[in-house]
């Protein structure tokens, strides 16, 4: 069946510290994300692309004129989060991890070059695209640089690792951060590994891109979504 959302601002504001209790979790602490059709508890937020679940898919759709848009969940600390995603060759994507939700009045975030609107999310985003940027992390809202090149871990950054992510197919990537920690893999290849102390705790979020007036609309698919939180 299919399940369409719309979370105005103040409601999603509200509602991000809830956790959907009907995930599907296997013994071993995995959580089958979006299995019953739902959004996962999570709300949409920073901007007004949509979102919907259909036979265990998460796909966010563009919206014109909308600025980047996120599927918010969480927040959490140390984690593993796998799955798969096919995006539109014309649309760059991203999940989010230990990320913040600006709030009014808060301070600009260290490395941020202004205030940011209330409702943002910024922090680390793990890369989607097709460019071989995959698997990066880059400090979405806030220090607008790679985590690779901050953190001076470019040698990661392999030519296995740039070519990893396959146009047009479903990829898959593994997250893992733990205390200071942050790594992933694309395809079972390292695409990053570094540490910073930033972000200790923070959402998850499934990122659809904003994107130029007069294109799309452009669509990014995520399946076989699985998260435990660890130790």
């Amino acid at each position: 069946m299919k399940r369409y959302f719309t979370v105005t601002l103040p409601v999603a504001l509200l509602g991000l510290a809830l956790f959907n209790l009907h995930a599907e979790t296997k013994g071993d602490g995995w959580q089958n994300w979006f299995a019953d059709g739902s959004l996962q508890g999570g709300q949409i937020i920073s901007g007004k692309a949509t979102y919907k679940v259909e036979n265990g898919v998460l796909t966010g759709t563009t919206t014109e004129g909308s600025p980047n848009t996120f599927l918010a969940i969480g927040p959490f600390k140390d984690f593993e989060l796998e799955f798969e995603v096919n995006v539109d060759d014309a649309l760059n994507s991203g999940v989010q991890v230990r990320s913040h939700i600006a709030k009014e009045g808060d301070p600009v975030p260290e490395g941020a070059k202004g205030k940011l609107p209330a409702g943002r999310l910024y922090g680390p985003q793990c890369e989607i695209a097709i460019n071989g940027t995959a698997g990066d992390f880059y400090d979405e809202a806030r220090r607008g640089t790679w985590w690779s090149i901050l953190t001076k871990t470019e040698a990661v950054r392999t030519d296995a690792a740039k070519a990893a992510f396959k146009k047009g197919e479903w990829n898959h990537y593994r997250i893992v951060v733990k205390g200071d920690h942050y790594q992933s893999f694309v395809n079972g290849v390292a695409a990053a590994d570094f540490t910073q102390p930033n972000d200790p705790e923070g959402y998850i979020g499934f990122q659809v891109h904003g994107i130029k007036a007069g294109t799309g609309p452009y669509s990014v698919r995520w399946r076989n979504v699985k998260f435990r939180e660890t130790k």
